[in-house]
């Protein structure tokens, strides 16, 4: 038993440093490697979304709405490094309504579900990645991309310093239950772990920066606490169909959605924190 518990910290771990590298350096390397990991993290978390809703019999379309979800991505990004046309937006609203009118012609038994599982899985993955492409690229300059990746590793690093805190002191200390029915190890001294971690790390990431401390700290604040939600919300929808992990992305820590879940529930929350006090 401790060896095969050894051996999937080792797993654990490894991915774990894997999965960083991989995220850290399509952050830094340019602005198109950002953009593509975004387009990968959509197109992965909305198909393990859609096979969720096949274990409780809904059959939603997954193809045309991660395409939907990947345009919504792109026109974010290159909003603001060109000027799109309306029609781009336009195009965006009868390939939406396309998702209902496919209905008629499946003859499937739920069409409603399906209809409302498809959309829901733009809502809940496709539009974080799209806010999340917005963010860091600024119009382009004498022919050059102005990208500014610092905002969005902010944005990782502190959704990555609350889920360590949160496992670090609930691991420690942890004994009253958060959530018991929808997840039975999470913990009040975890969440206040988590909560901790992040707004030191948000301290430390504006003084380095030379940014604003208190803007970060309260950012910290936003990410730490919806981040703690979208945790719980993914653990409903896994617990609602019977599965411990969304999907097998990464040995030894689940699927896209396990991986993504706190940054899909925080991202719309900070986008909105910075755009008012930023």
């Amino acid at each position: 038993m401790t060896n095969l518990l050894h051996n999937n910290l080792i797993v654990r771990s490894l991915s774990g440093i894997v999965f960083l590298a991989i995220v850290l350096g399509c952050i830094f390397l340019s602005p198109y490697a950002f953009l593509s990991l975004l387009l990968i993290i959509c197109i992965g978390g909305m198909l393990e979304f859609y096979k969720l809703a096949a274990l409780r019999g809904v059959k939603p379309l997954d193809v045309w709405p991660a395409l939907i979800g990947c345009l919504l991505i792109l026109l974010a990004f290159f909003v603001k490094l060109h000027k799109v046309p309306t029609f781009g937006y336009v195009a965006l609203l009868p390939m939406l309504f396309l998702l209902f009118i496919a209905e008629l012609f499946r003859k499937q038994e739920n069409p409603i579900a399906n209809i409302a599982w498809s959309v829901l899985g733009i809502i809940y993955i496709a539009l974080p990645m799209a806010l999340l492409a917005y963010m860091p690229v600024q119009p382009a300059m004498y022919g050059y991309v102005v990208y500014r990746p610092l905002i969005v590793l902010n944005i990782f690093v502190l959704v990555w310093a609350n889920d360590v805190g949160a496992y670090l002191l609930g691991m420690l200390l942890g004994r009253h239950k958060m959530a018991e029915r929808i997840s039975p190890k999470k913990t009040w001294e975890g969440f206040v772990g988590g909560l901790l971690c992040a707004v030191l790390v948000g301290w430390l990431l504006a003084y380095l920066e030379h940014m604003s401390i208190g803007l970060w700290i309260g950012g910290a604040l936003v990410i730490a606490l919806t981040g703690v939600a979208g945790d719980l919300v993914e653990s409903m929808l896994k617990r609602s169909v019977g599965v411990k992990d969304s999907g097998r992305m990464m040995p030894g820590h689940g699927g896209f959605l396990d991986r993504f879940d706190a940054l899909f529930m925080a991202v719309p929350f900070i986008f909105t924190y910075l755009l008012i006090f930023a």
